[in-house]
């Protein structure tokens, strides 16, 4: 075979491959106090991936902000008569990493461990009892406390987490998205060891639980497992479904002063859930825009065309309610007017014309094409599980991603982002030193 016909048959191989169904065959069920299962058996390894999530992240702090956090770090911080040493020591003994954290919709524990029966046994009831048994140790809650205030106060010197914080707050005011897991000094510093347990025990419940598992097990092993791994966790109820977030009558920009020779600018809306029917075409049209690196229109045109900043993107983070519509670069101070104008042209243009054909063509060639380098390990599909599971999404979500992907239309782009893209009430915050 020549060279040039070697190159198209493997042109060919790779579009097949890149538009053909992932085929991942998720097993789902409850287990018996509530806790919902996926699981995708997988031999390739001998390796066991699990990621235990929760409704249990910053949207539900209440007025009590960064609850949600404090109690996901200490849950390795005891439980029963398990110090913290003792844990660690019992997961590194046989090779397994205990994972956790904590975000705005989700709070997980997760367990990677290599499936030899011993070495796997050895940590199911010990990873059961710390994610529903965590005791909550006074000396920890306070080291823990004051490493989170620390942390809160580095942010306000970090140009980024300044920016990134008030958008937020600008965003979300008054909503549960608005404020995030590093909460406030002064609600951190109120939180007392009863609020912490009521926390747990009213959000680390099975009916408020997604148990995600892949790995070198049968069904059986999985189904058995799955009792085991949560075991120790009370049925409770579900959270109650965050309200979505309104978008601003009228847009505004907010000024931060800070000493600094680059300027931020970070701007959005309130737009997408996970469920959202309109998410394709805005996952699409976003790459066109500003979700593709140098290839995207803001990248070309502010950065390689215009020189005005050096990192420009855009991107939709779908949550469970009304997740935002972003767009930030950053830029030297004298630049700013110039950069900011430019950026929200930049969007109604888009808004106003759709995308081409071309574009189009090279944006779901790339994102098919690179879609199964996403789920090539059992760690990433885990984590996709797990999404899958916490958001409600439709088992067969990884499967059709490509599908969904290319029957996007030009006009379902301009369509979507018409209805759902308002660039006169975007909130913009800009940080930096005016010049």
């Amino acid at each position: 075979m020549s060279i040039p016909m070697k190159r198209i048959v493997l042109s060919l191989l790779l579009l097949v491959i890149s538009q053909t169904a992932l085929a991942l065959d998720i097993q789902s069920w409850d287990t018996a106090n509530g806790v919902k299962v996926l699981f995708v058996e997988s031999h390739d390894l001998p390796m066991i991936d699990v990621r235990l999530a929760f409704k249990a992240g910053s949207s539900r702090d209440g007025e009590k902000f960064g609850i949600s956090s404090l109690v996901n770090g200490l849950l390795v911080e005891g439980s029963g008569a398990h110090t913290a040493e003792n844990i660690a020591n019992q997961f590194e003994s046989v090779g397994a990493e205990l994972g956790h954290d904590s975000l705005r919709d989700m709070a997980w524990v997760s367990l990677r461990s290599l499936s030899e029966t011993t070495l796997w046994e050895s940590v199911v009831d010990l990873f059961a009892q710390v994610a529903a048994q965590p005791s909550f140790p006074q000396d920890a809650i306070d080291r823990d406390r004051q490493a989170m205030l620390i942390s809160l106060s580095n942010r306000k010197k970090e140009i980024g987490d300044v920016a990134e914080d008030a958008f937020y707050q600008n965003l979300y005011e008054g909503h549960a998205y608005e404020v995030g897991k590093h909460g406030t000094a002064s609600t951190l510093q109120a939180l007392s060891r009863q609020d912490l347990v009521k926390f747990h025990a009213d959000y680390y419940v099975g009916s408020n639980a997604t148990l995600a598992v892949v790995g070198d097990l049968t069904l059986a092993q999985a189904k058995r497992y799955a009792e085991q791994l949560t075991r120790y966790l009370k049925p409770g109820q579900p959270a109650t479904p965050i309200p979505p977030a309104l978008m601003a009558e009228h847009g505004k920009t907010v000024n931060i002063e800070f000493k600094t020779t680059q300027s931020h600018i970070m701007q959005g809306l309130p737009v997408l859930s996970r469920n959202d029917p309109d998410y394709y075409a805005l996952y699409l049209g976003n790459h066109i825009l500003g979700g593709s690196g140098f290839s995207s229109r803001l990248m070309q045109e502010i950065r390689e065309n215009r020189g005005l900043s050096y990192s420009v993107y855009s991107y939709f983070v779908p949550m469970e309610t009304s997740g935002p519509f972003q767009m930030a670069l950053q830029t030297s101070n004298n630049q700013v007017e110039q950069a900011a104008q430019l950026l929200q042209q930049m969007l109604v243009d888009f808004i106003a014309d759709g995308p081409k054909a071309s574009e189009i063509e090279h944006a779901k060639k790339n994102i098919t094409g690179g879609f199964p380098l996403k789920i090539d390990s059992n760690k990433k599909i885990v984590e996709y599980l797990s999404l899958i599971g916490f958001y409600d999404l439709a088992l067969d979500y990884l499967d059709r991603f490509n599908a969904n992907i290319l029957a996007v239309t030009a006009e379902d782009i301009k369509d979507a982002f018409k209805r759902r893209v308002k660039p006169d009430q975007i909130i913009r915050v800009i940080v930096g030193e005016p010049s």
